[in-house]
């Protein structure tokens, strides 16, 4: 069973806050997005379309879950950057900070290509889960605990399609999925 936790409307009204405060950051400079796929990639269409700086969208593609609904703890790169991004404004764009293990594992190897500065944007940070300390710099959502779905985020690539946020009922995980 799932239970709604984010409406459309407050998705939306986030994407735009969030949207707006980079704006400010890097007011008149040129940005690159790092899209985190898969689960980021309806978070970053909907966040560089309500921004109005010079923009540029680039992908990385890393695993640590697998089909479980947990981390796995080892980050794996499938898909790396096609764009040089020394001395460039660089700002992740990530669905959900859960352990901060694969975040950090990212912000980590981008910072060792000089970026002029590197900033993390979450939509949902969930904060009961944290194994490593990472902070988001612009966070849409937080958390405490929950596994969620929908908006780009999936259970097993499943659910990603669900313009709203649900909250998976814990006892009721693998019955309802």
């Amino acid at each position: 069973m799932m239970r709604k936790l984010f409406s459309k409307e407050e998705i939306d009204s986030a994407v735009k806050r969030l949207a707006s405060l980079i704006e400010k950051d890097f007011a008149g400079e040129d940005i690159v997005f790092v899209c985190l796929l898969k689960g980021s990639f309806m978070f970053t269409s909907d966040l560089v379309r309500c921004i109005r700086n010079k923009s540029r969208v680039d992908f990385m593609r890393v695993a640590s879950y697998g089909n479980g609904m947990q981390s796995k703890g080892k980050v794996s790169v499938t898909k790396d950057l096609e764009e040089d991004i020394e001395g460039k404004n660089v700002v992740i764009v990530e669905d959900i900070i859960d352990s901060g293990i694969t975040l950090s594992s990212i912000r980590d190897m981008l910072k060792k290509r000089r970026p002029k500065t590197l900033k993390i944007c979450a939509l949902v940070d969930k904060r009961a889960r944290r194994k490593v300390e990472i902070e988001g710099d612009y966070v849409g959502f937080t958390i405490n605990d929950g596994f969620i779905v929908g908006y780009g985020i999936d259970y097993a690539e499943l659910y990603r399609n669900y313009p709203e946020i649900y909250v998976v009922e814990e006892d009721q995980r693998e019955d309802s999925l």
